[in-house]
């Protein structure tokens, strides 16, 4: 049986890029989804302050199986097993708390708090978290990514998010940073699934191309 864990794994290993699908609606959930995983995307996340994000999730999740798909702005552990009940397997937060990693690691989901500083960041693998999400990035820089995992746990998959480019992901890498979390850049609402595929496609050459650590 594969877990949640196990595509979390593989995804790290093929293509580290979460997929933030803000704005998202049903009804272009599965069009959008064929664009971004037929680029090679297997981290999908729906934010919750998008129109009707479970019933997205239910639908991505239903239609691609292997890839990883959960929910982003999930700020309580309400909202946790809401996400679960969907069939969402990964939890996706801006900040660190404790309740909502306490949560799904009790559901078996994957789990990325957002943190900032070397204390949010140990708090929240102490609490269980999967890995981290270093939020906003457009407050850090490639420094900063190099400086927390020089004292970080070996092997932190520590993932920016905010800002992300195709232009810029390089110098993250070059710094040491695991994977992305890709935004705006990617799609954002009114952009035809034709446009999100060459937007995913540019990433994962970007990505391919770029210095790895």
């Amino acid at each position: 049986m594969t877990t949640p864990f196990d595509k979390f794994s593989e995804a790290m290993r093929q293509l580290p890029l979460v997929a933030i699908l803000r704005g998202l609606t049903p009804p272009e959930a599965l069009a959008v989804g064929d664009a971004i995983v037929g680029a090679g995307f297997r981290l999908l996340e729906v934010p919750l302050n998008s129109p009707q994000p479970l019933e997205s999730i239910a639908r991505l999740h239903e239609r691609f199986p292997a890839a990883l798909v959960g929910a982003g702005t999930v700020l309580d552990a309400r909202q946790v097993r809401e996400v679960h009940a969907a069939g969402g397997e990964l939890i996706v937060s801006p900040n660190f708390d404790v309740e909502v990693i306490a949560e799904a690691k009790r559901l078996g989901l994957v789990v990325l708090p957002g943190v900032m500083t070397p204390t949010e960041a140990f708090g929240a693998l102490a609490a269980g978290a999967t890995g981290l999400k270093l939020f906003p990035a457009e407050l850090a820089t490639p420094a900063v990514v190099k400086a927390l995992l020089a004292v970080l746990p070996p092997g932190t998959p520590l993932m920016p998010v905010g800002g992300i480019t195709p232009h810029n992901m390089g110098d993250w890498r070059a710094a040491g940073a695991a994977g992305f979390g890709i935004g705006s850049a990617l799609y954002k609402p009114g952009k035809s699934a034709t446009a999100v595929r060459e937007a995913a496609m540019e990433f994962v050459a970007a990505f391919h191309g770029s210095v790895r650590s």
